[in-house]
């Protein structure tokens, strides 16, 4: 009797509550869900942001852990110090992370997090791999989740099909989705060998102004000459630049600010008057992944106090100078350059953007260049890469030319965005993305069946 009576009331008791728990449960839709429930771990790495110490080829960079396709995948050169990384977006909870390997596996490495890339903390650490699919318990919280590798288990690198990461939490930024490309007609040569658009200017004026180094305080420059927007000076802001037509692009919708010092002769200023070149391509090697520069970005390329070691060192370095048959010179040529022939330059921008300021107070640091053809965790959103191929008509003996702001190993440009977004989205896109080599209206010659972006009046198509 003792034992009925002690077990009839908690039944009872059982009983109430969940009859009491499932009429809270009811809505007007007829179902809830429990205060108390919890989110289940899930792949919370799967799309995001992912970058590698380095990759064995540009088909298998450090994106392909992650982009949820268990047929591509991630492998290293083959050393045993490498790292695989991924940007969580925000503050996540981890609990594990689960490892696809190719034969070419860890056998021994860390899982660490971070809050900010920099700082790392070891939350799980692996002596004695296997590889094949493999799970390993790695809890704690952090933006960043990153393997370091220390061992390989094979002759070869490091090689993962797939790096999932189970938790909680973290963001996802939306989707960069471009638009496609036209089907190829049978035949038609599809083979990706550029991922760029042309914009080409003729250079306007000059003047001692620098509306990103020295907003506001015209004369305080060495001088610059500008091309691109017609009403750049000293007091240039994005909203000015939006809002003038008057361009010296050929595509009237580029309206933004293009400047570099002046070259000096003698003293006197050397400006062409033809169109210079200003190629927007792919900095990183999945080009898919590159989005528009966001409005009013604004950027110094290079510096004025470079010596020539680092001019010629510089990550933004193409080919130096060159006149008539002198290439890759770090400073001005002083050798006879043929008569008729033109002093050139070429000089790639960084293209990692860190998603958050339009400028910085160096001017420089919200930019970064890629690392190993992947954009840097501190910068993960790829941007076109500006490099920039000016001439000067001057020939004969050099030796009196320089810049404004000193020798040629000085040389610089800055950049201040002032593009009409719908069409630098869709040059970018088309472009860019789509795997083209494109002159100023998106249009590539050696693929006329992919169309092109805007029309001989430079009106959008389509």
């Amino acid at each position: 009797m003792t034992t009925h009576t002690s077990v009839r009331p908690r039944r009872r008791a059982r009983a109430w509550l969940a009859a009491c728990l499932a009429g809270a449960m009811l809505t007007a839709g007829g179902i809830a869900v429990a205060s108390t429930a919890t989110a289940a771990p899930t792949n919370i790495a799967v799309g995001k942001t992912a970058s590698a110490s380095s990759a064995e080829n540009p088909d298998m960079v450090g994106s392909k852990a992650v982009d949820g396709n268990t047929s591509t995948r991630w492998s290293s050169t083959f050393s045993d110090a490498q790292w695989l990384q991924v940007d969580l977006g925000s503050t996540a909870t981890v609990s594990s992370v689960v490892l696809n390997w190719e034969a070419a596996y860890g056998k021994a490495f860390t899982v660490q997090l971070s809050d900010d890339a920099s700082t790392w903390r070891t939350v799980a650490t692996v002596t004695n791999g296997t590889g094949g699919n493999q799970t390993v318990a790695a809890s704690g919280t952090g933006r960043y989740v990153r393997l370091n590798l220390t061992a390989r288990g094979t002759g070869y690198g490091y090689s993962i099909w797939e790096l999932q990461v189970l938790g909680t939490g973290g963001t996802t930024p939306p989707a960069h989705t471009p638009k496609p490309l036209p089907p190829a007609p049978p035949g038609a040569d599809t083979t990706v060998t550029h991922h760029e658009f042309q914009a080409n200017c003729t250079p306007d004026h000059t003047a001692n102004d620098d509306p990103i180094v020295f907003p506001g305080q015209p004369g305080k420059s060495h001088n610059h000459t500008f091309m691109g927007n017609k009403s750049t000076n000293a007091y240039t802001t994005a909203d000015s630049l939006g809002g003038t037509t008057t361009t010296s692009c050929t595509v009237p919708q580029d309206r933004s600010g293009y400047w570099f010092p002046t070259l000096l002769r003698g003293g006197n200023q050397v400006v062409a008057s033809n169109l210079q070149t200003i190629y927007y391509k792919s900095g990183i090697l999945d080009y898919k992944l590159v989005q528009p520069f966001p409005a009013g970005l604004r950027f110094l390329v290079g510096s004025m106090m470079a010596t020539q070691d680092e001019f010629k060192n510089a990550p933004g370095a193409v080919e130096g100078f060159e006149c008539g048959d002198s290439t890759k010179n770090w400073d001005i040529p002083t050798a006879t350059c043929p008569a008729g022939s033109n002093l050139n330059v070429r000089y790639q921008a960084p293209s990692c953007w860190n998603g958050k300021d339009l400028d910085s107070a160096d001017h420089k640091s919200h930019m970064a260049y890629p690392v190993n053809g992947e954009c840097p965790p501190s910068h993960p959103v790829p941007v076109p890469m500006i490099e920039m191929k000016l001439s000067w008509p001057v020939d004969g003996n050099l030796s009196n030319v320089s810049f404004a702001s000193g020798r040629g190993y000085s040389f610089h440009y800055d950049f201040f965005n002032g593009w009409d977004p719908t069409v630098l989205q869709a040059l970018v896109e088309h472009c860019i993305n789509g795997g083209l080599q494109c002159n100023p209206q998106g249009y590539d010659l050696y693929k006329p069946w992919a169309g092109g972006v805007l029309d001989n009046s430079f009106h959008l198509i389509g």
